[in-house]
């Protein structure tokens, strides 16, 4: 089934202009699919738009996730240095729908979960990986690395090492440095290897 329409335009993106004038920054059309950047202050009264309209019922957020611009060289419709991609589908026109919006270092983002439960632990693994807290989020913390990791390592500026993990039966899991030339680099000490390898 085809993506709503009306008048030539994608429904969803009629309906937000109408209701949200404002909320708007940049529209993408490509291959079928719409992006749509919309200011983060606008976000969830956008996503309960999009899922309470019954012309577009999107129920479902099939992902959550976020880019890291961190030295960026190109243009960009936002200036921000990260980008929370929300990926949204309807079971009544079985279409896909992406919303972005950006979020600063040291800034805090909409949490959706109130919108959609299934928003909690994609925004886990965002908080995690990136570091942005999700403002209402209801248990926001680590879901992959271990509670006392120090950094989020899908961050650009991330050190690049590794330390052997010991297992439970006493062995050990190799190191990034067993495959790849070693270098001092940075690190946080106790948590990626504080050890100079530098002459390894």
């Amino acid at each position: 089934m085809a993506a709503p329409m009306k008048d030539d335009m994608r429904l969803e993106l009629v309906k937000i202009r109408e209701k949200y004038p404002d909320a708007i920054l940049h529209v993408l059309q490509q291959a079928g699919d719409i992006r749509i950047t919309v200011k983060k202050d606008f976000i969830r009264q956008v996503c309960e738009l999009l899922r309470d309209d019954s012309e577009l019922a999107y129920k479902y957020i099939s992902d959550l996730t976020c880019v890291d611009y961190l030295n960026y060289k190109h243009e960009r419709p936002i200036n921000e240095r990260f980008e929370v991609v929300v990926s949204l589908y309807s079971h009544k026109h079985f279409c896909h729908f992406f919303l972005k919006y950006g979020v600063n270092e040291g800034e805090s983002a909409p949490s959706l979960t109130p919108v959609w439960e299934g928003a909690s632990w994609p925004e886990r693994e965002v908080f995690d990986m990136f570091g942005i807290p999700f403002e209402g989020h209801p248990d926001l913390r680590r879901i992959l690395m271990p509670d006392d990791w120090t950094g989020h390592p899908l961050r650009k500026d991330f050190p690049l090492q590794g330390e052997k993990v010991v297992f439970a039966q006493g062995t050990t899991g190799p190191s990034i440095e067993d495959f790849y030339n070693p270098n001092a680099g940075s690190s946080f000490p106790g948590k990626t290897g504080s050890e100079d390898i530098s002459g390894r």
